[in-house]
């Protein structure tokens, strides 16, 4: 250990997986370590079913019922991804995809007025849809038409909207959208978690509507994929990678003492030995004085044995529940995942609601969710604090990731992603450019 490296990453969640595997491509030497002996960090999945009832303090383990221990893989942390999203574009580009193996989410549905209903995401769907009367589905088949052939570097697809001075409140109005479908425009296509983006120009709804249509388009079922054994196999692909290119791992690695010279980061103390460093990535555990708090987040990890009512018994589905139909500020939402993608055991269903937390009684907040899945065999509930850093990393070197936020997704993950990409290199991460470094240790014939 006692040895020199460009870059020592601390902690295995997906982030800093992510980040260890790229760095190791563009040739550098990094040093990656965990205090835990186990990949994933925050975002682990737990494995077998007696692990989980441990860390939740239940000592009574879990009943027969629940099947073989070793069949349950749980996500601490859902996220589905979307399938034309970046961090599918980070798999396919980093060539991890060997290592996984994904399935398509069944469905896509938003809650209105205490029911369920399917996303309509295509024009076809949205003129069977019983979110809307008749006249509003014509008004929202025109819209979905004005984003599918929107191109920001086109100015005849415009149709009168500036798409950096015009707020999408405007847009909404100049299609006459009600309320409701602007609720689940904005909250279960666009997927923004608060009304705040009503007021901001509208080319960031634009694409993400665009996005959430192309990764649509892929599978057909719904935008989202979700690999087989749960999401604690992302990281260690990663991880993979990493070590193909000569990254070292030690898990269960106790970090003693970040070393920091002249207010810069030169090593990590860890058992009397230190590794010297040039740059230092880590997650919000290893430098609590260097974050702040973010808020809160809970989530509730559900054991079901039972498909969720009104979803036409989808063995994997998410539901958004609209912060507005409840009368809060952020949505809830509620990942379900189960036997089908080897989490479960056979019968076994997965539901984890989950939402930023807004007041003293956090558990209360998300009841509209737990409604939805009754009856439970098993709740497991977690409160999160979340950090980000306070500074950019420019002065010391220490590059710190957020927490996981409560979105079912990766997409503000990926961004993390990029953006400490782009304080540690210098220029903006390029796809292309991994591409192209991938060619050259596999070689073209592999692609």
């Amino acid at each position: 250990m006692d040895e020199e490296y460009d870059v020592i990453v601390l902690g295995t969640g997906l982030t800093e997986c992510i980040l260890s595997g790229i760095m190791s491509v563009n040739g550098k030497k990094v040093l990656h370590m965990d205090r835990n002996p186990y990949y994933g960090g925050e975002s682990s999945s737990i494995t077998p079913l007696e692990e989980l009832y441990k860390r939740f303090q239940l000592l009574e383990g879990p009943p027969e019922a629940m099947g073989r221990g070793r069949d349950w893989n749980v996500d601490l942390i859902p996220k589905f991804l979307m399938a034309n999203g970046q961090l599918v574009k980070m798999l396919l580009y980093t060539e991890v995809t060997r290592y996984l193996d994904f399935k398509v989410v069944e469905g896509s549905f938003v809650y209105k007025g205490g029911k369920i209903y399917k996303v309509p995401s295509t024009e076809t769907e949205a003129l069977a849809s019983n979110l809307m009367g008749m006249f509003e589905k014509r008004r929202f088949r025109k819209f979905l038409v004005f984003v599918a052939n929107f191109d920001e570097n086109d100015p005849k697809t415009f149709e009168g909207v500036d798409p950096q001075s015009t707020s999408m409140r405007d847009v909404y109005r100049k299609f006459d959208l009600g309320q409701d479908v602007i609720d689940f425009t904005g909250h279960a296509l666009a997927l923004y978690r608060t009304d705040d983006y009503l007021d901001q120009p509208c080319l960031e709804t634009i694409n993400r509507i665009k996005l959430y249509s192309e990764s649509l388009a892929r599978y057909g079922k719904s935008p989202y994929l979700y690999p087989l054994y749960g999401l604690g196999e992302l990281p260690q692909g990663f991880a993979r990678l990493s070590a193909i290119y000569g990254g070292t791992y030690m898990l269960n690695k106790p970090v003693d003492d970040i070393i920091m010279e002249n207010g810069k980061v030169v090593g990590v103390k860890s058992e009397g030995e230190v590794a010297r460093c040039k740059q230092l990535v880590c997650d919000p555990s290893y430098i609590p004085d260097r974050v702040r708090k973010a808020g809160r987040v809970i989530r509730i990890i559900c054991i079901l044995s039972h498909p969720i009512k009104n979803t036409n018994d989808a063995n994997s589905c998410q539901i958004i529940i609209p912060q507005n139909q409840v009368n809060r500020k952020s949505d809830i939402y509620v990942c379900m995942i189960s036997y089908a993608h080897n989490v479960a055991a056979q019968g076994k269903y997965v539901a984890i609601a989950s939402t930023t937390v807004e007041t003293a009684e956090p558990e209360k907040e998300v009841e509209p969710a737990l409604e939805l899945l009754e009856p439970i065999d098993q709740k497991f509930v977690a409160i999160s604090d979340l950090y980000e850093p306070i500074d950019d990393g420019s002065e010391s070197q220490v590059f710190c990731s957020c927490s996981y936020d409560a979105t079912t997704h990766f997409e503000t993950t990926c961004n993390d992603i990029k953006d400490i990409y782009k304080r540690m290199a210098g220029s903006a991460f390029d796809f292309e450019n991994m591409k192209r470094k991938q060619n050259d240790v596999f070689g073209e014939a592999d692609q």
